[in-house]
């Protein structure tokens, strides 16, 4: 059991380590930004612009304005990264790849989710553009979904065999 413990205390680390970052860089952004301020960082193509974020990934339910909102968003998240839990639990700890991205996924759930529990809101912040296209605003939490999901997509591909194409 320890052993067990302690191949997946790197992982363990990694979401402790995201978890902070995340809750560093929105607490920065609530204390030196109003809501819509934005600074240019690369003029034309990134900006710092604060945020409030009541939808989900992207500001997708954004629009919906219902008291439940939140306790639904937040009930799905939690039962989200649950299932993320224990599915890397009963996963090899040695598919590097696969925990990896797991971490990740349930670092920015858990980021995320304190932010909807905390504020009924999730901070975002981070916005990237080309001319007139801008990618909806997000945060470090989101970034590690992201990545998460894309290594976990690798990793479902990786182990596709031949003979099911």
């Amino acid at each position: 059991m320890a052993s067990g413990f302690l191949a997946r205390l790197p992982y363990l680390l990694l979401v402790a380590a995201i978890i902070v970052l995340d809750r560093w860089t929105k607490t920065l952004i609530d204390a030196r930004f109003d809501v819509n301020q934005s600074i240019s960082v690369i003029d034309g193509f990134f900006d710092i612009t604060y945020v409030r974020n009541t939808g989900v990934a992207f500001g997708i339910f954004s629009s919906i304005s219902s008291p439940m909102k939140s306790i639904l968003l937040s009930a799905f998240t939690s039962v989200a990264a649950a299932i993320v839990v224990v599915y890397s639990v009963r996963s090899p700890v040695r598919n590097r790849l696969l925990q990896l991205a797991l971490s990740l996924i349930l670092s920015g759930a858990l980021g995320n989710l304190y932010d909807r529990l905390t504020y009924g809101y999730v901070i975002d912040f981070l916005e990237l553009y080309v001319g007139a296209y801008h990618w909806p605003t997000f945060n470090v939490a989101d970034s590690a979904i992201t990545i998460g999901v894309v290594l976990l997509g690798m990793e479902i591909l990786k182990n596709e065999s031949p003979s099911r194409a």
